[in-house]
């Protein structure tokens, strides 16, 4: 990857926007559907996209926890999906190419584990497997584990920061060259080239090695979203991708900044970590076209669905206030505080009232960028050039249609403009990124 070029990765997630899955012409079914997960991952690949991205919470969102027993739009299209860790080595075996990139928790989770999966990933997929480290912030997946609730959200990246310590250690507890299977000498592997890790910290004692060689990139890349100031230190330090919620591109140019700033505070060359906001592309032939596909996608979303959706984030029943009046202010929370944050911030600079804040985030958590495809190129490229990001998050509304629509129209723009490859340059996700290299 040239410097010039921006990353381009791919997240889909069923359901994403509440009305647009509702399309005559959109597959619901995507999010159980394997051949469907197929189709898309090959359309990343033949756009010669970076990665393909998925999200997880291990509970069916509820509004939230003040609301016991409400079951308030707790049928959320958003909440039925694939065990990415089980998805990624499908879809290793039908590309050649992209990185395969799938979310697991450090709150429910434990090193070992998740070590051993991904660096098994690497290994299926040649090199091309990713980590989306998240301390999660959906209170009702500990009570799938055993606990009333999530722990406190300081101790929660407490816990993070040594849990991403184990996974690396042990990713990189065998030498290069180890594992030598000798059949004239006998000799399987050298065992003064295999570390045990011997970690003993406040939340984990792990012995090591992993059993298993050096993966293809020693380390699968690791990606993070999190704004908050203990979210930004663990990014800073450990993240190869940083994830961000920014729709405001000054506000945009401020985080990469401040990422990369304190990047450079724990030793890191700040070049090598990629800021990727999150944008929902509504393409169209003309820009008109593509307003108009967006308000018939707007207009297909439920009332209750978006309420139930941003009360969930809110920590309160906004449905106690005057659903056409502004949002009111909003109590300190357990939850992900970059959601809440982002939530309250648009809602504010836009004057919005709750009901209309609510449809907004029903159609998505990320930048709307709405146009033609040449009206859509030129801001994601006027948002790399003046230093607001490093690439995008692409997050369609639906699929298939919002998929081919970026791939086949916008990123042959992008190319065109030679802002983005025409070919794969190496055989890693870490190549296709430009991030640092442990092989």
């Amino acid at each position: 990857m040239t410097d010039n070029m921006m990353s381009l990765a791919l997240f889909l997630f069923p359901g994403y926007h509440f009305g647009a899955w509702r399309l005559p012409e959109a597959v619901p079914e995507l999010d159980l559907g394997i051949d469907h997960y197929v189709r898309a991952a090959q359309l990343a690949e033949e756009g010669k996209m970076d990665a393909i991205f998925f999200e997880d919470q291990a509970a069916i969102p509820r509004s939230n926890n003040i609301l016991a027993g409400d079951t308030f739009a707790a049928a959320s299209p958003r909440g039925i999906h694939f065990d990415p860790m089980v998805l990624l080595p499908a879809l290793a075996m039908v590309t050649k190419h992209l990185g395969l990139a799938g979310t697991a928790t450090t709150s429910f989770n434990d090193p070992y584990s998740v070590a051993r999966r991904f660096a098994s990933i690497d290994f299926i997929s040649k090199g091309r497997a990713g980590w989306n480290m998240v301390t999660s912030f959906n209170e009702n997946e500990a009570q799938n584990f055993g606990l009333d609730a999530l722990a406190d959200h300081a101790t929660r990246y407490e816990r993070a920061g040594e849990f991403v310590d184990v996974v690396t250690g042990l990713w990189e507890s065998w030498e290069k060259g180890a594992i030598t299977r000798d059949k004239e000498s006998g000799v399987y592997f050298d065992v003064a080239k295999m570390h045990f890790l011997q970690h003993k910290g406040k939340f984990f004692n792990v012995r090591g090695p992993l059993t298993m060689d050096r993966s293809p990139q020693v380390r699968p890349v690791i990606l993070q979203a999190g704004a908050s100031e203990p979210g930004r230190g663990l990014a800073a330090r450990t993240a190869d991708v940083v994830f961000t919620l920014q729709t405001n591109i000054e506000e945009a140019r401020a985080f990469r900044a401040d990422i990369r700033a304190r990047a450079v505070s724990f030793g890191r060359d700040p070049d090598k970590i990629k800021v990727l906001p999150g944008i929902t592309p509504f393409v169209g032939r003309s820009d008109q076209e593509a307003q108009e596909s967006r308000e018939r996608m707007r207009d297909l979303i439920p009332e209750d669905l978006a309420l139930g959706y941003l009360m969930q984030h809110a920590g309160v029943d906004l449905r106690q206030y005057d659903l056409n009046g502004p949002m009111p202010d909003l109590p300190d929370s357990n939850a992900g505080k970059t959601h809440r944050e982002a939530i309250l911030n648009y809602a504010r600079r836009n004057n919005l009232s709750i009901l209309q804040t609510a449809r907004h985030f029903g159609q998505g958590n990320h930048m709307p960028i709405i146009g033609s495809p040449a009206t859509i190129a030129d801001t994601l490229q006027h948002w790399k050039e003046t230093g607001a990001c490093d690439g995008f998050l692409v997050v369609p509304p639906y699929f298939p249609g919002g998929v081919e629509d970026f791939v086949r129209q916008v990123i042959p723009v992008l190319q065109g403009r030679g802002v983005f490859r025409k070919e794969y340059s190496g055989p890693h996700l870490r190549d296709h990124l430009g991030v640092t290299s442990y092989v």
